[in-house]
């Protein structure tokens, strides 16, 4: 194997290369998706977003310090700018985005809180073309066209069994998208300069402080005591939906690229249609099949493109 990986970012990706890429993206999507419907069962025990994000980040944040401790000893100090950045990015991609989300999916469905999140990938296609100039590519496009009809046909039969705040909700999920949009190209910049592994486990560092510095700040700590079942959904939101997909993504980010790996990560929700069926209850119908149909279909062209 070449030691050195060309740096032009105009050179295609080998298929091989792409096609793992494209895998890794896809797994770490389907687990954080997972996070959705996991939320739903810790809300049930009646504790609040502010509580499930600071949880979910405990049984987190041991593993992340551990990397980062591991990369402040063996790597060279960081520049003052990219501690800032760094910073930024926490605050963007695992604080402000996760808490959003949570706070929505108090309010809307797991449905179609997957759709809205939907929208992730054209913010940073948008973002691609419109600041840093990149020429999309008739694939990206075609894919794209796929799997937004597909989002369509379920979004259109979703929203009519909506209940509750679901402006509200929608806005906070909407409000996620953009944020982890934000993050996802920030994180596209600088993971070739400091490197994935280290990149995520400083700025999760950062979230998890965040996290935990709101729930001590806004709650009181009596509230950490819990049913054990709360324990139990909370190792699983922290270990299985935030550590393994977030080091999956930043990996797949590195591979293929920021919008690649964003639109690949479109199956993550679609996998939620699933879930919701066999944990939650929620009805699993023919047009939601066809919806899932046509993202599947946009996810196998993004793997052709050369």
């Amino acid at each position: 194997m070449n030691q050195s990986t060309p740096a032009h970012p105009a050179a295609p990706l080998p298929r091989a290369a792409l096609v793992a890429g494209l895998a890794i993206a896809v797994a770490g999507a389907v687990l954080f998706s997972t996070k959705a419907v996991v939320a739903k069962l810790l809300y049930r025990y009646h504790i609040d977003a502010v509580t499930l994000i600071a949880f979910r980040m405990l049984f987190s944040l041991p593993v992340f310090a551990a990397v980062a401790i591991w990369k402040m000893r063996t790597q060279p100090p960081l520049s003052n700018g990219d501690r800032w950045r760094i910073v930024v990015l926490g605050l963007l991609g695992y604080y402000l985005s996760s808490y959003l989300d949570f706070l929505g999916l108090q309010h809307i469905s797991v449905g179609l809180e997957r759709l809205i999140l939907f929208l992730t990938p054209t913010f940073v296609l948008l973002a691609n073309m419109l600041i840093f100039k990149r020429r999309i590519g008739v694939a990206e496009w075609a894919a794209l066209g796929l799997a937004y009809a597909g989002i369509v046909l379920v979004f259109v039969h979703d929203l009519a069994g909506g209940s509750g705040s679901t402006i509200l909700g929608s806005l906070l999920v909407l409000g996620s998208a953009i944020s982890y949009a934000v993050y996802l190209l920030g994180t596209g910049e600088m993971v070739r300069r400091i490197g994935s592994l280290r990149l995520v486990a400083y700025a999760m560092c950062v979230s998890s402080a965040a996290c935990i510095g709101q729930f001590f700040l806004l709650r009181p700590a009596s509230m950490l005591v819990q049913p054990a079942g709360v324990y139990w959904l909370s190792l699983v939101n922290g270990v299985f939906c935030t550590i393994f997909p977030v080091f999956m993504t930043m990996a797949a980010v590195q591979r293929i690229g920021a919008a690649t790996a964003s639109q690949a990560g479109m199956i993550g929700p679609v996998s939620t249609l699933f879930l919701g069926a066999l944990i939650l209850g929620e009805p699993v119908t023919g047009v939601q099949l066809a919806g899932t149909s046509l993202v599947l279909v946009g996810i196998y062209v993004l793997s052709l493109k050369k």
